[in-house]
C-alpha cells in the first residue's frame, strides 16, 4: 500500500508542474498594476524552552500616515505588550531593551533598528536584529544582524530554545494584485506568492482569480463573483497545502471590501481539510505554518 501523502499529491496541484505561461489570456503578473501595499505584519512564533515549556511570541510590524512602529505580545496576553512608538516614518527608540515579568518567566528584549532598511512593507529587511530571552535563554533571534548579538549572549551562558514562525498574517490595500513570500517549513525554501483578481477594478462581467508561487499558477477560478468562497489543494516542499479565499465582501459588502486568502499546511496523514480538525490539539502534535492575507481594493 503507497503511503497516504502519495495519494493525496496525485491529486494537488504540484507548484512544478502548472506554468505560468499556460494561461496565456490573463497572464499571473500584471504589466500595468503595481501591487498592493502591506499596511501591517504579525508573525507568530511557537517557542518551545529546555524545560519544554511553550511560549507564543507575536510580533507585529504596521505602518500608516504617522509612521511606522513595532508591538511585541506573549501568548497573546495585552498584559505583555510592548510597543515601540514612531514619529516621522522613523522609530522613536531605535535602539534598546526591555524586560517584563510573565507567568513566572523574566523575559528580556533588546533590539536595534538604527540601521534597518525597509521596502513598501512595514517591517524592516535589512539592517537590524531583534532579541528575545526568557530566563536568560535565548529564545528568539531575528534579523541579519543578530548573529553577533546572540553570540555574546551564548558566550555569557545562555542556552538556545528552539522557536519556528507557525503564523503570518498580512493586512494589504491598495489594487487586486497581492505579492508575498512564505516558507511552508523550516527548512523550505522562501517562495514568491502572487495572487491576482482580474477584473474586480476592471468592471469585467466575469472576474477571474489566479495565484502562483515562484511565477507557476497553482489555481485559477473563473466566475469569482458566484465562485467566491472555495479551497484547493496544493503540493509544495513535500507538504500539502490547503489554499483558501473568501471575496464575498468585495461583491457584497464594498462598504468594508475586505477579501480573505488562507494557506496552511497539514498532515499527509489527514484527509480534512484543517478547518476541520481540532485545532488545539494538532498544536500540540506537530508544528504547522499558516499565511492570512487580508485585502482591501483602497488604501
Amino acid at each position: 500500500m503507497r503511503d497516504v501523502i502519495s495519494c493525496f499529491s496525485e491529486h494537488a496541484v504540484r507548484v512544478h508542474e502548472t506554468a505560468c505561461s499556460s494561461f496565456v489570456s490573463q497572464s499571473c503578473i500584471s504589466q500595468n498594476l503595481t501591487p498592493s501595499i502591506r499596511n501591517a505584519v504579525a508573525c507568530q512564533y511557537k517557542v518551545i524552552l529546555s524545560s519544554q515549556n511553550h511560549l507564543l511570541v507575536t510580533l507585529t510590524w504596521c505602518r500608516n500616515h504617522k509612521g511606522q512602529g513595532l508591538a511585541i505580545t506573549i501568548d497573546d496576553d495585552p498584559s505583555t505588550s510592548f510597543k515601540l512608538q514612531t514619529f516621522s516614518r522613523l522609530f522613536s527608540k531605535k535602539k534598546g531593551s526591555k524586560s517584563v515579568e510573565y507567568n513566572g518567566f523574566k523575559i528580556d528584549i533588546s533590539w536595534d533598528l538604527s540601521s534597518a532598511a525597509f521596502d513598501s512593507g512595514p517591517e524592516p529587511v535589512d539592517g537590524y536584529f531583534l532579541l528575545l530571552t526568557v530566563d536568560s535563554e535565548l529564545a528568539l533571534v531575528l534579523g541579519n544582524l543578530a548573529h553577533e548579538a546572540a553570540s555574546k549572549k551564548i558566550k555569557n551562558g545562555a542556552t538556545v530554545a528552539k522557536f519556528s514562525l507557525i503564523s503570518r498574517r498580512e493586512h494589504c490595500s491598495g489594487n487586486a494584485l497581492y505579492s508575498t513570500k512564505a516558507q511552508f517549513c523550516d527548512t523550505g525554501a522562501a517562495h514568491d506568492i502572487l495572487i491576482r483578481c482580474v477584473g474586480v477594478n476592471e468592471r469585467i462581467k466575469q472576474p477571474v482569480l489566479s495565484v502562483s508561487i515562484d511565477n507557476r499558477t497553482v489555481m485559477r477560478v473563473k466566475r469569482l463573483e458566484w465562485n467566491f468562497r472555495g479551497n484547493q489543494t496544493i503540493f509544495v516542499d513535500g507538504l500539502l497545502v490547503d489554499l483558501l479565499w473568501d471575496v464575498h465582501d468585495w461583491f457584497f459588502n464594498p462598504a468594508s471590501g475586505f477579501a480573505v486568502f488562507m494557506f496552511r499546511t497539514r498532515s499527509g496523514m489527514d484527509s480534512r481539510l484543517w478547518l476541520e480538525e481540532k485545532a488545539a490539539q494538532k498544536e500540540k502534535e506537530t508544528i504547522e505554518f499558516s499565511l492570512l492575507i487580508y485585502a482591501s481594493k483602497t488604501p
